[in-house]
C-alpha cells in the first residue's frame, strides 16, 4: 500500500477540497506484473497536471491514492472500502484481471461511487458480477477488449499455421477462467476447430496431469485459455516432462508481459498471445500528446523492466480518468461525475473510448482493439520480442511475418 497519496500540485492556489481519485491495481501476488508502470505513470500524471484540474471555474489540486489488491479479490474489496469509507474518494479506478477490477467494481456499485476499470475483458466484468448486458450497472464503466475479440484474434493466428484445428482449453475455476471457458468452445466450433475442454482447474493447482493425458489422448496440437503466470509455468514443464507438445501455445494473461517471458527463459520461444497495445497501435495520447513508441522509450529510459501492454492500458486509464473530471460540472456530486462518464467519446493512447453511443455490448461497456502476437527473436541470442502477427478486424494495425511453430 501507498500509504501517503501522491499529490498533484504545482503552483497556482487551489479551491479548498482537493479531488481525490483511488486506484487499486495488483502490485504484488501473482498478477504483480499488471502494476509494474503505476509508480512510473503516476510521476507522469504530475507532470501533466501538477497545475491542478479546473471544474465549474475553480481548479482543484488531484491527489491520488494507491492501493495493491495484492492479486487477491477480498483484499481488492477490503482496500477499495477504505479508499470509499475512510479517504471518501470522488473516483475510482482500477484495472489488472477481473481478481482487482471485479471486486473494486462492486464495491463502488454498492457505495455509489464512480468506477472506471481496464485490462479486464468484458464478459467477467459482466457476467462475473451476476450481471447481463441487458441489466447494466449504474456505476461501473470499462474499456477493454471482450473475450470473443481475443479468440478471432487467435482464430486468425491459427489460420497461419499447419495443425490438426484441435485445440485444448485451460481454464481456471475463477471469473476470467469461466468467462473463457463459456464463450471460447462455440466460437471455435465455429470457426472450424474441435475444441477439447479438459475441465477447470483450482488457481495456483500443482499437478495438470489429468489435462495433459486429455489433450495427448485427443491429439491436441493447440492449446489456449488463460492462465496466471504460476499456472502456466508448473502446466509448461509438466508437459514437456510428460512429452506433450503441442504445436501453438496461445495463452491469455500467462505470458503477456516481458518479466514473465525472462522467467520462462528459452521455453518461452514462439509462444502466442493477445497483445491489448504495442507500439504498433496508430494511436496518441490525448494528455501527454505521446504515440506508443515515445511512452514505451521514455517508460524503458527511467525503468528497469521492458514495457508491456499494461503500460498503455494504464495510461490510457489516467487519461480518460482526468478528460472525465474536467467534464465534469462538479465534484461534489457523485452523480455529476458519472454523468461525464457516460457521455465520454475520447481518443487514448489505445484507441477510442466511447460510452455515449452506446455501441458496446452494454452500456457500461467501451471496447478497444486486439490482435494477436508472437515472442520471438530477430537473431540467434537476442532476446525475446512481441512481434504482431495477426490483426483480423483492425487494418490500421500492422501485423508482420509468419507464425512459427512451437
Amino acid at each position: 500500500l501507498l500509504a501517503a497519496p501522491a499529490i498533484f500540485r504545482s503552483g497556482p492556489a487551489f479551491s479548498a477540497r482537493p479531488i481525490k481519485i483511488g486506484l487499486v491495481n495488483p502490485s504484488s501476488g501473482p498478477l504483480a506484473t499488471f502494476g509494474e508502470p503505476v509508480a512510473y505513470l503516476t510521476e507522469q500524471m504530475q507532470k501533466a497536471i501538477g497545475g491542478g484540474i479546473e471544474i465549474s471555474g475553480k481548479r482543484y489540486e488531484v491527489q491520488l491514492l494507491v492501493k495493491d489488491s495484492q492479486s487477491n479479490p477480498s483484499r481488492a474489496a477490503e482496500v477499495t472500502t477504505d479508499l470509499i469509507v475512510r479517504d471518501k474518494v470522488d473516483l475510482l479506478l482500477s484495472g489488472g484481471a477481473p481478481d482487482t477490477v471485479n471486486p473494486v467494481s462492486d464495491q463502488a456499485e454498492v457505495n455509489g461511487v464512480p468506477s472506471i476499470a481496464t485490462a479486464c475483458p468484458w464478459q467477467p466484468f459482466v457476467f462475473g458480477r451476476n450481471s447481463t448486458p441487458a441489466k447494466p450497472f449504474k456505476w461501473t464503466y470499462l474499456f477493454c477488449f471482450g473475450v470473443e475479440d481475443i479468440h478471432a484474434a487467435f482464430v486468425d493466428l491459427w489460420s497461419k499455421t499447419s495443425t490438426n484445428k484441435i485445440v485444448g482449453g485451460l481454464f481456471a475455476n475463477d471469473a476470467d477462467g469461466n468467462a473463457w471457458g463459456r464463450a471460447m468452445p462455440p466460437a471455435l466450433e465455429k470457426a472450424g476447430f474441435k475444441f477439447i475442454d479438459a475441465g477447470r482447474y483450482t488457481p495456483l493447482a500443482s499437478d495438470f496431469t489429468a489435462q495433459i493425458t486429455t489433450f495427448k489422448a485427443a491429439g491436441v496440437e493447440i492449446i489456449t485459455g488463460t492462465m496466471i503466470p504460476p499456472d502456466f509455468t508448473t502446466f509448461w514443464t509438466q508437459a514437456a516432462q510428460q512429452g506433450f507438445r503441442p504445436k501453438v501455445a496461445s495463452i491469455g494473461k500467462a505470458f503477456l508481459f516481458p518479466s514473465a517471458i525472462a522467467a520462462l527463459g528459452d521455453r518461452a520461444e514462439n509462444l502466442t498471445c493477445e497483445v491489448a497495445w504495442a507500439p504498433e497501435f496508430p494511436y496518441k495520447s490525448g494528455l501527454t500528446g505521446q504515440n506508443g513508441a515515445s511512452l514505451i522509450a521514455d517508460y524503458e529510459k527511467s525503468q528497469t523492466r521492458k514495457a508491456g501492454f499494461n503500460l498503455g492500458m494504464f495510461h490510457a486509464l489516467f487519461e480518460v480518468a482526468v478528460d472525465v473530471l474536467k467534464r465534469s460540472k462538479s465534484i461534489e456530486d457523485a452523480s455529476a461525475i458519472l454523468q461525464a462518464i457516460t457521455e465520454t467519446q475520447y481518443q487514448s493512447i489505445i484507441g477510442p473510448v466511447d460510452w455515449k453511443s452506446g455501441t458496446g455490448p452494454s452500456k457500461n461497456i467501451s471496447k478497444t482493439p486486439i490482435v494477436a502476437g508472437q515472442w520471438e527473436r530477430a537473431a540467434k541470442g537476442d532476446p525475446l520480442k512481441l512481434v504482431i502477427k495477426a490483426s483480423a478486424g483492425h487494418a490500421n494495425i500492422p501485423a508482420t511475418g509468419t507464425v512459427k511453430l512451437l
